[in-house]
């Protein structure tokens, strides 16, 4: 059954299905492809403005990057105004746009100059047109001495994110607070269907809070590396976690986002096609094309056509 299901995980990913449609492809190549490394992925909920993570090869420099549609064209990419001097990542747009949450281990005030753990920190605009605010820690009990990650927020206002709790002696889990009359509640972890003694993290939960997608580090049906999960919530729990099989390689896949109105999952991925077999010798010319191809193993952004029922049963 493994083999099988790794054998259509490899059809939906080179494109060998009866169509298209599910076909990954590359996303903002000649933009990502400028950079280093490129992960995660916000899209403002007017389609207008993206976001993500650029950092260098190492992945030791870290800042969000911000690119607006200029007409039907994306303009430049430039530094978002709160980033650049800190090690940020993971961006999440609220649902109407106005608060940006994303990820740093800036220092809490102006005083401090060393860098903190990771916590979840938010910046806010008066309209969609508005500069961005001075950036704000999240606190308790969001927050925490542990690091947490990858913000997404279900249009009710409950907060899913992903902590790391040594203390526990686990790896990374994700967690849920709930909203409740404009506050936090003291947040929780995901049931077994979904966390496990391994490592789980970047959660998208979609906008009505009817699924998630996480991704999950070298499981036992997977493919040998990190992947994204799929389950859905029930009346009193979550359902057992699948494997998403459309978006996954056997490569490092995860940081997935959803656009609900174009049924689009975008995700980061480490995919690598390189040919290194060749039928004759390169020259430079060629050499340094194959190098320089958007999968050859670093990280990149793509999108594929989802649909969420189909997992579901």
């Amino acid at each position: 059954m493994k083999h099988f299901t790794f054998i259509l995980a490899l059809l939906f990913q080179f494109g060998f299905s009866q169509s298209n449609e599910h076909e990954v492809q590359p996303f903002l190549k000649d933009i990502v492809s400028q950079f280093p490394n490129v992960r995660d992925i916000a899209i403002a909920p007017n389609g207008n403005e993206v976001m993500f993570t650029a950092q260098s090869v190492m992945g030791n420099l870290s800042a969000i990057v911000v690119i607006k549609k200029v007409g039907n064209d994306w303009g430049k990419p430039q530094v978002a105004s709160f980033s650049g001097q800190h090690f940020d990542l993971e961006p999440f747009f609220s649902h109407d746009g106005l608060r940006l949450y994303f990820v740093s281990t800036r220092p809490l005030n102006s005083a401090e100059t060393e860098p903190k753990d990771f916590d979840i920190w938010y910046v806010e605009r008066t309209s969609i047109r508005s500069p961005w605010s001075q950036a704000k820690n999240m606190g308790s009990p969001i927050n925490t001495e542990y690091g947490e990650f990858f913000p997404s927020i279900a249009k009710n206002g409950n907060f899913y994110f992903t902590r790391n709790h040594p203390e526990l002696h686990r790896k990374d889990d994700i967690y849920v607070s709930t909203l409740d009359h404009g506050s936090y509640s003291s947040p929780k972890a995901l049931p077994d269907t979904i966390n496990t003694d391994g490592y789980e993290y970047n959660a998208f939960i979609s906008p009505d809070e009817s699924y998630l997608i996480f991704g999950a580090y070298a499981r036992e049906d997977g493919f040998g590396s990190g992947e994204l999960y799929i389950t859905y919530k029930t009346e009193t729990s979550w359902t057992q976690a699948k494997n998403l099989t459309i978006a996954n390689s056997d490569k490092m896949d995860y940081c997935p986002f959803v656009d609900s109105k174009t049924n689009t999952l975008y995700f980061t991925s480490k995919l690598d096609r390189t040919r290194i077999k060749q039928s004759s010798p390169l020259d430079i010319k060629a050499l340094l094309k194959e190098f320089n191809t958007y999968d050859n193993g670093l990280s990149r952004l793509y999108k594929v056509s989802f649909d969420a029922s189909l997992y579901s049963n």
